[in-house]
């Protein structure tokens, strides 16, 4: 009886220490989940961030998040450079229902931890895989002024004359950056001339790789907004000669490792196009 009793009172305190253990266990096991969880706050001074189904500007929006919200952070995972309100970064973060927005848009006290690696599938499912990269000419015809000539050493990209009101059209897929009126007097709905300064009306596209695409002196506000997703062919204005311009045509810059689009990574567009398939004709 004796023997009997000691044994029920060994298996109870056994049973005892596994509860506790198992306790320490799970609240262990919480708090490394709670950790792993960081809190952010949207500062986009007034403007909405966009959600994406992957960590680029170039997936698919899924939803906004209005400026200050609150915004739980998974993980982080690299992706597109961008240059936002907060800092300057290529990490994204992943919200809790598997989308991602830029971190550099969230102003936050800690770090997220880095995302576990992820089939391309999850990222990017079927139906938004991203379509062959394809290129074209913004508009037909032959180009005039060529890039950075001995007679013109700062132009920064390739004129295609034309008549006014020609369509122009994204060179391939992407989001729009901007889309507005550049000049230093006078307004792009007037035709422009030497003594101004700008692009005139114009817009700018990022595409995968961090491609950026300008065109400008559009005749009038431009057929796209900022945040647009873009195909290759889409009409996304109309050949004018507003801003610093003696005529109707466009001018049309490829910069490299952008955005930013600047003099410093701006690349020779007809190569560029070339080595995609697309072949311009030059003078």
């Amino acid at each position: 009886m004796l023997f009997h009793t000691s044994l029920r009172r060994l298996v109870l305190t056994v049973v005892a220490f596994l509860g506790i253990v198992g306790g320490l266990l799970a609240g262990a096991l919480s708090g490394t989940a709670q950790a792993a969880t960081t809190t952010g706050t949207v500062a986009t001074n007034g403007v909405v961030l966009n959600v994406r189904s992957g960590p680029s500007a170039s997936t698919v929006r899924r939803a906004t998040l209005p400026d200050r919200s609150k915004v739980t952070l998974v993980c982080q995972v690299a992706g597109q450079k961008i240059w936002g309100k907060v800092r300057t970064t290529n990490m994204w973060n992943r919200l809790p229902n598997g989308r991602y927005v830029s971190d550099a848009y969230i102003a936050r006290t800690s770090t997220p931890p880095v995302c576990p690696p992820e089939p391309l599938g999850r990222l990017l499912p079927p139906k938004e895989m991203p379509v062959v990269r394809t290129w074209v000419a913004p508009l037909p015809g032959v180009v005039g002024s060529g890039f950075r000539t001995a007679a013109r050493p700062t132009h920064d990209g390739v004129d295609f004359p034309a008549e006014r009101n020609t369509p122009v059209r994204a060179a391939s897929a992407g989001t729009v950056l901007t889309a507005e009126c550049n000049v230093s007097k006078g307004t792009c709905d007037e035709d422009g001339s030497p003594a101004v300064r700008g692009c005139g009306w114009y817009v700018e596209i990022a595409h995968p790789d961090q491609v950026v695409t300008r065109y400008c002196h559009l005749v009038r506000e431009p057929a796209v907004r900022v945040g647009q997703q873009v195909v290759a062919g889409q009409v996304i204005g109309h050949v004018g000669t507003s801003g610093n311009s003696t005529g109707p045509h466009l001018h049309f810059e490829i910069h490299t490792e952008a955005p930013p689009a600047d003099k410093t990574n701006a690349v020779e567009p007809v190569a560029f196009l070339k080595a995609r398939g697309v072949v311009v004709a030059t003078r």
